[in-house]
């Protein structure tokens, strides 16, 4: 059975800086696709970025788009996110996400962390 597991969620002033790890076991990471997902409080979930098996191809939302960095270290089983000028909207609860292919909203989750940007 896959585990997912976030690490790295916390507060941080407006235009500060976080780095989000998520660690996985029980599967073979070097064949997932992995992801980060968001929810704020009061919307649904949304995708964030995404990273492809080998690591060669990233996609990220508009929203993060220059901000954010994902990346992945097949050797760790680690995926992370690199989080720079971090705004207020970008608090959520962050979520680490494996999966077949980037970007489907489907196949295992981690139980999220917290992220809080003050203004």
């Amino acid at each position: 059975q896959v585990q997912v597991v976030e690490y790295g969620g916390g507060l941080v002033q407006a235009g500060g800086s976080l780095t989000l790890s998520c660690v996985v076991s029980g599967g073979s990471f070097s064949s997932y696709a992995m992801g980060w997902y968001r929810q704020a409080t009061g919307k649904e979930r949304e995708f964030v970025a995404a990273v492809n098996w080998n690591g060669r191809s990233t996609y990220y939302a508009d929203s993060v788009k220059g901000r954010f960095t994902i990346s992945r270290d097949n050797a760790k089983d680690t995926t992370t996110l690199q989080m720079d000028g971090l705004k207020p909207e970008d608090t959520a609860v962050y979520y680490c996400n494996a999966d077949t292919q980037p970007g489907l909203n489907s196949g295992s989750w981690g139980p999220g962390t917290q992220v809080t940007v003050s203004s």
